[in-house]
């Protein structure tokens, strides 16, 4: 089956749209200001945060939706890619067709609809990877390595945009949450212990790798767990996770067979008076420098992709050891998106650092792409 162009399934004068909200200008917003306005989510408010994401969302929907359209290398043909352009398309019309918000009633309806569209972006990361697969399948593994600069630069855009979507649109619907949680202004906890969300993290990554191995290593937290700052908790548990996980699988493989006590996971976390450093530290055996590059680039995985090409991306839901070669990227887009950033220095032969800086100032505007 051919797939469909946008045109035959969306209207012209719905494209035109798009393109026009395309070139206008986003409003990037500091943790700061969500946490200072969202402090008081009264109706007034709730109902100025939902006439900003009715102007806002479109636009950033918008540019993405373009550039789905114009990717390198026919990318933009390949089925997953077509699949998700449909999804943001989708998102826009359901958008540009809801009419101004002017009461309570008006905002409701509205929470609902970015409700419902969070939730048909679920599986866009992994629909994307498909999407990268069906294309390195036929190429030439050369141009693969070298030229897919166009493509990564796309894809590191192209998921910090999501980012802050779905955390825009999260925010706002938690706001919403009659019983929040001690401290928490929707997705913000203003009092957020970077040690505990380490040890729940670290405990999740152990878990999936007792299941996988039958044994993991030993994970030791040093750092005041009494320290707090404001942040997001569940972006540094998805960050702390990643991390983990990478750590105990090179040191359960580099041990197995190994008769050598399994040397624990280390988490450090310090804090400055600009950053949150949190630094995880294992004995996996480390990296070479030649495939240090690699490691942030979307195309790349030492282990084998769970995702295959004829199981349906929603079905599996399982997070595997291993994954489509996208953790550490989309850490790093996690980190940046608060004005933070992730680097991993690795000692061959040895073992991994990997340090994750968090900017405990909260003034740091979104890196709108």
């Amino acid at each position: 089956m051919a797939a469909k162009k946008a045109s035959e399934t969306f209207s012209k004068s719905m494209i035109e749209d798009v393109h026009k909200w395309g070139c206008l200008k986003q409003t990037g917003v500091s943790l700061r200001y969500m946490m200072e306005f969202g402090s008081k989510p009264n109706e007034r408010n709730l109902l100025i945060s939902a006439q900003f994401l009715h102007k806002e969302l479109p636009i950033r929907i918008a540019r993405r939706a373009i550039e789905l359209q114009n990717l390198p290398y026919g990318l933009s043909h390949k089925p997953a890619v077509l699949k998700v352009r449909d999804w943001y398309l989708d998102s826009f019309r359901d958008l540009r067709t809801f009419p101004d918000i002017k009461n309570m009633n008006d905002e409701k309806a509205f929470t609902d609809m970015i409700k419902a569209i969070k939730v048909r972006h679920n599986n866009v990361v992994p629909t994307m990877a498909l999407g990268v697969q069906q294309l390195k399948k036929g190429m030439d593994p050369k141009i693969v390595d070298e030229d897919l600069d166009e493509i990564h630069q796309f894809l590191d855009r192209f998921y910090m945009s999501r980012i802050g979507i779905r955390m825009l649109i999260g925010q706002h619907v938690e706001l919403h949450n009659p019983h929040p949680a001690p401290h928490c202004v929707g997705y913000i906890d203003t009092k957020m212990s970077p040690v505990e969300v380490a040890r729940n993290a670290s405990e999740d990554a152990r878990s999936i790798c007792c299941r996988e191995y039958g044994s993991a290593p030993d994970v030791h937290i040093y750092g005041d767990p009494d320290f707090t700052f404001p942040y997001v908790p569940a972006h540094l548990h998805l960050m702390v996770f990643e991390l983990v996980k990478n750590s105990l699988r090179a040191v359960q493989e580099r041990f197995m067979d190994s008769d050598k006590v399994t040397p624990p996971v280390r988490i450090i976390v310090a804090d400055g008076l600009e950053d949150v450093t949190i630094k995880v530290s294992d004995e996996g055996g480390g990296i070479a420098r030649s495939g240090l590059p690699k490691i942030f680039t979307y195309l790349y995985s030492t282990a084998r992709n769970p995702l295959d090409e004829n199981e349906d991306v929603g079905v599996s839901d399982n997070v595997t050891m291993a994954g489509y070669g996208y953790g550490l990227p989309i850490c790093r887009l996690y980190a940046r998106y608060f004005g933070g950033d992730l680097q991993i220095i690795s000692m061959e032969g040895y073992g991994t650092d990997a340090y994750l800086h968090l900017s405990r100032l909260g003034d740091s505007q979104e890196p709108l792409p």
